[in-house]
């Protein structure tokens, strides 16, 4: 007489709440490795000798070790589960933020701004994978836009607070905060998160193991085709990110207090585009709302291209990126519940792969076509502009027959 086999354990379910604001904090990290620190880009260039192009290249250093560090953290959660991967990185954040801290030259700092990414993507991605754990289809679309209502106030906390900060302290004393801030998540995360990968649902680790699970998240259309859409996207984003602060205040004139509020009430339209979708994607569905934010995204940066051209005032451009950053967040939960759709038991190996595209493409193009036309209002809104539409027809061209029911 066989012996039943044992039952698998139950996952660990979160509450909406507990998960909204857990997973929320530690999808912050992106936002506040960039955002605290970016009224004081200009006096970063001035304090340490190096020009503005260099100057940005230190949130392009960010970024791309948060999209690398993305491929190596996400497999590692599928392998380890998700607490340890994440407790690690969050800790070398924290490490790698004070060395930030006392960088004497521009070369040392761009080091440690990769080394910082690398560590914080662990935040970003495992959580995201932590949500695919626990949700799917419009719940985990609607999950995803509730992480953006707690992260999403870090864009606008961060630069308002960064503004403020700039008042008692430089650009180092920044870094120290974010290094405080380190801290707190490794206790939240210690604290407050449970393990949602049981043991008998892990993969192998090593490179052979991670070329199996990816290549089977890329014979995925619908992935692809969701990745590239989020690589436009990503570079739209990012040359907004790393040029605005030089565009409002050097050109436009605006204090670093003043531009941190603009830049706040962008990010208070992206949770406004976020909650939107939660709240009409039950009705609709992931894919009419994705098409539906990513299609008006573009919208808002031809908008923002033609009132750069006609010189229309800094209200105008603010406007219109205040516009861009709205149907960003309308879309942009959907996109990742699309891209997550079929791979729940490959979510970090999936998450890391999209989180890569998301953070790579930006930090490398934008500084290019700062170098090539200048750091300036036109530059920023043609190149966003460009991203903005590479987006719009990967999602109509290949994301929407991907999705639609056969």
């Amino acid at each position: 007489m066989s012996l039943p086999a044992p039952e698998e354990p139950v996952r660990p379910r979160m509450s909406t709440l507990r998960a909204m604001l857990v997973l929320g904090m530690l999808e912050a990290f992106g936002p506040l490795s960039m955002d605290l620190y970016l009224p004081q880009l200009p006096q970063l260039a001035t304090s340490l000798g190096t020009t503005e192009a260099l100057a940005q290249v230190t949130m392009s250093a960010c970024m791309i070790g948060l999209g690398l560090g993305q491929l190596v953290a996400g497999p590692l959660s599928d392998r380890l589960g998700r607490r340890l991967p994440l407790m690690v990185g969050v800790a070398a954040f924290a490490v790698l933020s004070l060395v930030c801290a006392v960088a004497p030259n521009i070369e040392l700092l761009l080091i440690s701004r990769f080394l910082q990414g690398l560590a914080g993507s662990a935040g970003i991605v495992i959580c995201l994978a932590i949500a695919r754990d626990q949700f799917e289809g419009a719940e985990l679309s609607r999950m995803l836009s509730l992480l953006f209502l707690v992260s999403g106030t870090a864009p606008i906390i961060a630069p308002v607070v960064g503004g403020q900060l700039a008042l008692i302290m430089d650009w180092r004393g920044i870094f120290g905060v974010l290094s405080a801030v380190g801290v707190v998540l490794l206790l939240v995360v210690v604290f407050a998160l449970p393990e949602t990968l049981p043991p008998s649902r892990r993969h192998g680790a090593g490179p052979v193991a991670l070329r199996s699970h990816a290549a089977a998240v890329v014979r995925d259309r619908l992935f692809v085709a969701v990745l590239c859409a989020a690589a436009g996207g990503g570079v739209a984003f990012f040359t907004y990110l790393s040029m605005s602060s030089f565009v409002l205040q050097d050109q436009f004139g605006l204090s670093p207090q003043a531009f941190s509020l603009a830049f706040a009430a962008g990010a208070l339209a992206s949770i406004v585009g976020s909650q939107t979708s939660r709240l009409v994607v039950r009705r609709w569905g992931p894919l009419r709302v994705y098409l539906g934010g990513i299609t008006a995204t573009l919208l808002a940066t031809v908008l923002l291209l033609v009132l750069t051209s006609t010189d229309a005032g800094v209200s105008g451009v603010i406007g219109a990126l205040i516009g861009f950053m709205l149907c960003s967040g309308l879309g942009g939960p959907n996109g990742q519940t699309l891209a997550l759709a079929h791979h729940g038991a490959r979510a970090g190996t999936a998450s890391a792969l999209l989180g890569m595209a998301t953070f790579l493409f930006g930090p490398v193009l934008a500084p290019l076509a700062a170098g090539l036309g200048g750091t300036n209002a036109l530059t920023m809104a043609v190149t966003m502009t460009i991203a903005a539409a590479v987006a719009a027809v990967a999602a109509w061209v290949f994301v929407r027959p991907a999705a639609e029911p056969r």
